[in-house]
């Protein structure tokens, strides 16, 4: 270690000790920093910005120095942002010293959540979990026609659905799936695509969604499982959209899928890894039948998922496996713990410049009485705020400035938060900077702009399915059961599928614009929750499916008659 780096290492500890130590004092002198409040929390705020630059890169740590400097001079701005300017005491006081700075919310649920969950995701990656995944989507899917593909988006929404990272998702299935799509005849753009847009998906699949779940529901004061399950039909039908291109591309390039012959077989696989499931299973019922809180849930299953790894001798946990394990939990844990310090920085002066309200009213007062100008640029406002970003620093960002938009309209702020938090983590695969996009196309050779526009397409249906939550909240199953949501659900599976039908311009043959349009506007219309606009839709579905089968048949050479 380099003496600078040990140096810093040291130098991290007097702040924490210093609040500890005096921390009656503190509270009794209610907001007046002295000299050595101000010292201190000078050291932490300057080690936060480092470590975030080295952890994160220079997106976010630039982002949160632009906040220090309007909170600095904001008093010289014009119109509705500016305010009455903080000294350097008052900042470093409101980023040191409060909880609505650094050792906020986001700190305290790193510490106590997030990493649990992470250690039980690292444990899992120890016991062989990603090759049960691989496999299990290989033995699933890889038969089918564009089989590769297949294989990504479901071994990515299981991966992604355990660890919570995209570009983790991507570096860990790409290395697999991005070569098989290659060699059938995908191109290496929309191989990268398939696999970006998949991983960015794990973060909104529960059960542990890019653990921005557990911030959500620290923020809003309702439990974890609430979150998962209203989070449960919108990410399926973001896959089911992804889903629907893949095939539809495939049937379009008559793209065959990998022989059956050099497949595993399901049987074999369960038989071999498949009780790697069980720590899964168990954790399911901790969190939702045992009563238990979320951290005795999750210690729980951490040592199930070392008990279990001893079943077979192939997946059992040596010493060292052990120790790994508890290591490269350490280190994710760090890098997100970090993250959440140094978004810290920009919650913490978003608050005491009143910025964050600042920006909701300006976008309700964009969007002026209408709701969907409202949601188009508060979706703008997070993608462009999630740039660069992990999923729970671009979640904390865009729920402390774009949520309140929707909350003031009236929106439940459950949905408003879920709708922010969608189009924060989307950032992942929207250009310019489209992270997620950018590591698939560094595996598949490709443009990184071409994949993260292509990815954009394959993840239409997340772009149309936020919107769709806020009008009809009962595609959360918000206030309803799943009987009374069924017709919902139908609804919108087929509008999702119609939406896949419209980007690829693909049914029985080759679609046409004027198809296309006519029958992404039919989706759309399955979207809206209403029995006309549903008539309308079928009505429309039906006739180009028959105009579509007239076209084929006309096609078809006639048969010759046997002499």
């Amino acid at each position: 270690m380099p003496w600078y780096d040990l140096l810093l290492a040291l130098l991290s500890f007097p702040s924490t000790i210093y609040l500890f130590v005096n921390y009656t004092e503190i509270v009794t002198r209610g907001g007046l920093p002295t000299t050595t409040d101000v010292i201190f929390g000078t050291l932490l705020i300057a080690l936060v910005f480092e470590a975030g630059r080295r952890v994160t890169g220079w997106a976010l740590p630039i982002l949160a120095f632009l906040f220090v400097l309007y909170a600095l001079f904001g008093r010289d701005l014009p119109g509705i942002f500016r305010h009455r300017g903080y000294d350097w005491d008052a900042i470093s006081n409101q980023l040191f010293t409060t909880t609505e700075g650094i050792l906020g919310t986001a700190i305290g649920v790193s510490a106590t959540y997030i990493v649990l969950f992470i250690l039980f995701g690292a444990f899992l990656a120890k016991t062989g979990m990603g090759q049960l995944f691989n496999d299990l989507a290989l033995a699933l899917t890889g038969h089918a026609k564009g089989g590769p593909a297949k294989v990504s988006v479901v071994a990515s929404g299981f991966l992604g659905s355990i660890n919570g990272s995209a570009i983790a998702n991507v570096v860990t299935t790409g290395a697999f799936t991005i070569p098989l799509m290659k060699k059938i005849g995908y191109n290496k753009n929309f191989a990268g695509a398939v696999e970006s847009s998949a991983s960015v998906g794990g973060q909104i699949l529960p059960p542990v969604m890019g653990a921005a779940a557990f911030i959500m529901a620290e923020t809003l004061g309702v439990p974890y499982t609430d979150i998962v399950l209203i989070a449960i039909l919108p990410a399926l039908l973001f896959y089911i959209g992804i889903l629907t291109q893949v095939h539809i591309r495939a049937t379009k390039l008559n793209l065959s899928g990998i022989p059956r012959s050099e497949l595993p077989r399901v049987i074999d696989v369960l038989k071999e890894r498949g009780h790697l499931l069980l720590p899964i299973i168990f954790l399911i019922y901790m969190l939702f039948f045992s009563g238990t809180t979320v951290i005795f849930s999750a210690a729980w299953t951490i040592i199930v998922t070392i008990i279990v790894s001893f079943f077979r001798k192939s997946t059992r946990m040596s010493v060292k496996d052990f120790i790994d394990a508890l290591e490269n939990g350490a280190r994710t844990t760090v890098s997100v713990a970090i993250a959440c310090a140094t978004v810290g920085i920009i919650v913490g002066i978003a608050t005491i410049t009143g910025f964050g309200l600042n920006l909701a009213n300006a976008i309700v007062s964009i969007g002026g009485e209408s709701l969907f100008l409202t949601l188009l640029f508060t979706m703008i406002a997070c993608i462009v705020l999630g740039m660069g970003m992990p999923s729970i620093p671009a979640y904390i960002i865009t729920a402390t400035m774009a949520a309140p938009a929707l909350v003031q309209l009236g929106i439940p702020p459950i949905v408003a938060h879920m709708f922010v938090f969608y189009f924060g983590i989307f950032a992942n695969i929207t250009p310019p900077v489209a992270l997620a996009a950018f590591a698939a196309a560094g595996l598949s050779g490709g443009s990184p702009m071409r994949t993260g526009f292509m990815a954009m397409k394959l993840a239409i249906a997340g772009f149309i399915v936020p919107f769709m939550f806020v009008y009809n909240n009962e595609i959360l199953m918000i206030g309803t059961t799943f009987m009374e949501s069924f017709g919902v659900i139908i609804t919108s599976v087929i509008g999702v599928v119609m939406l896949g039908i419209a980007a690829e311009g693909y049914l029985l043959g080759r679609l046409n614009v004027l198809f296309r349009l006519i029958m992404a506007g039919g989706s759309l219309l399955f979207l809206h929750p209403a029995l006309m606009t549903d008539a309308i839709a079928v009505v429309i579905l039906l006739a180009i499916l028959l105009l579509q089968w007239l076209i084929r048949s006309k096609k078809k050479p006639p048969h010759t008659a046997e002499v």
